[in-house]
């Protein structure tokens, strides 16, 4: 599917993240032979769009980070912690967009501020409209996917242990993962 100029010009307006048709995920490398798969199950976020200028849209996201879910409660009580994402003293993560431009087809390149454990740092991303629908509710969603990997230890995530057959217990690099359905409010 790709979608044309006209039905970007008719997705101009503001919409908020649905919460529960929205995923933020991470993928994480343990113990040097699998992955481990976990999410934020608690978060808002809003976008403004503009179809004609898509370089006039913007995003903003804030994370709650004590909803962090691996379905191991020890793993996620760990990940609170100072050693990894340190509620105590930084609550949240944010996403700030401050440039997306149109690279074609549904094709989107999203810049912007990300902040883990207090650490900002510029990132881009690619992410891919998946559609508009008006659903049976009166609610106008619009869909979009993609993903960003990162490498924890620049944002002051840096705990591991030594495995004894060599490696490290926790990889450095990090996939977020964004599967997000929007509602139109305004």
């Amino acid at each position: 599917m790709t979608t044309s100029t006209t039905e970007f010009q008719a997705l101009t307006g503001q919409y908020a993240l649905d919460p529960t048709h929205t995923r933020i995920g991470f993928v994480a490398r343990h113990a040097m032979i699998t992955k481990v798969r976990g999410a934020f199950n608690e978060f808002e976020g809003s976008t403004t769009i503009d179809g004609d200028e898509p370089g006039n849209s913007h995003v903003n996201v804030t994370i709650k980070v004590d909803s962090v879910d691996t379905r191991n409660e020890q793993r996620d009580t760990h990940l609170r912690s100072n050693d990894f994402l340190d509620i105590a003293n930084h609550p949240t993560i944010t996403f700030a967009s401050t440039q997306i431009t149109h690279a074609g087809g549904n094709d989107f390149q999203v810049t912007g501020d990300l902040t883990i454990k207090g650490v900002t740092k510029r990132v881009s991303f690619p992410l891919e409209f998946q559609g508009a629908a008006h659903d049976p509710f009166g609610n106008d969603r619009i869909g979009f996917e993609g993903s960003l990997a990162i490498n924890r230890k620049d944002f002051g995530v840096e705990w591991n242990a030594p495995l004894d057959t060599g490696g490290v217990l926790v990889g450095d690099k990090v996939i977020l993962e964004f599967e997000i359905s929007a509602v139109k409010s305004a």
